[in-house]
């Protein structure tokens, strides 16, 4: 799907161009692309101009909530079907998302887009043919790209985490220059898709499924002896898994899942908040 090219609001950035439009002045200069880039914009008393085309003031928006311009009004980015899943902003630019009010990506220290970076270094994907098996909103993806990959390879099971991609500017777009055609990305469940992967084909694999008790089968031992079929002798993996407190849980998921990577072939010892692996 194309990438959204209009503007983002959120309720202080709207309330930022009103007030100027309110003091008299007919431009405002920053971002309306969650911080990727700084434009003119025109003020008016209808509304504003943005990359060359008008839109109307939007009526009265909600806190933590990116809305984007439908073709009709600002909406909210956000979708229900099963599942609440929004766009959410953060202070630092990158968004991340929400299901059902539970946030994906960590943000309370530093950008969700600069802790994928600090993952995908693990890996070292300069020139490498890497196994991105849940692509989320892309951001290990973008940073890959950024570090030089090779090609990519990445699954998206739920389509409205797609659609979010297509309307952040912080997602990687397919099609884009940047990616240089080395990014192959499409809906699919990795849990199945792996066994259609070639032996020893992938030089890096980067692991980011969602919390155990939602996606059982991606922390498997079934799952993992796939990940090191797939994985060339040497090879490296970052699993994320979050620190679940051990004691609400009762459970040490980084070390239920290093043992389990051992079991599967892997030297494994926990790095950042997960596991980094070495293929044996």
């Amino acid at each position: 799907m194309p990438h959204y090219t209009g503007p983002l609001l959120t309720r202080d950035s709207a309330a930022t161009l009103q007030a100027a439009q309110a003091k008299g002045a007919v431009e405002w200069q920053g971002s309306l692309d969650l911080g990727r880039s700084q434009e003119v914009v025109a003020l008016g008393g209808e509304g504003f101009t943005f990359r060359g085309q008008a839109y109307p003031w939007p009526g009265k928006l909600k806190d933590r909530t990116l809305y984007y311009w439908d073709g009709e009004e600002f909406a909210p980015i956000s979708r229900f079907s099963g599942s609440l899943i929004k766009l959410v902003p953060t202070e630092w630019g990158a968004p991340t998302f929400e299901i059902d009010g539970i946030k994906m990506l960590p943000t309370s220290k530093l950008s969700p887009f600069e802790d994928a970076r600090r993952k995908v270094e693990l890996v070292a994907p300069a020139g490498k043919r890497l196994l991105d098996t849940c692509g989320g909103l892309g951001y290990f993806a973008a940073c890959a790209l950024d570090a030089g990959v090779g090609h990519i390879q990445s699954f998206e099971k739920n389509p409205d985490v797609m659609w979010l991609r297509t309307l952040n500017p912080w997602s990687p777009d397919p099609e884009s220059a940047a990616a240089g055609g080395r990014l192959q990305f499409g809906q699919g469940d990795v849990s199945q898709q792996i066994e259609q992967i070639a032996s020893t084909s992938v030089d890096a694999i980067l692991h980011d499924p969602p919390r155990f008790g939602i996606a059982g089968e991606l922390y498997s031992q079934v799952f993992y002896n796939h990940l090191a079929r797939v994985l060339r002798k040497g090879g490296r993996l970052f699993h994320y898994t979050g620190a679940p407190n051990k004691l609400t849980s009762g459970r040490d998921v980084p070390r239920e899942v290093a043992t389990r990577l051992e079991k599967a072939g892997f030297k494994a010892a926990l790095a950042l908040d997960g596991v980094l692996g070495v293929r044996r």
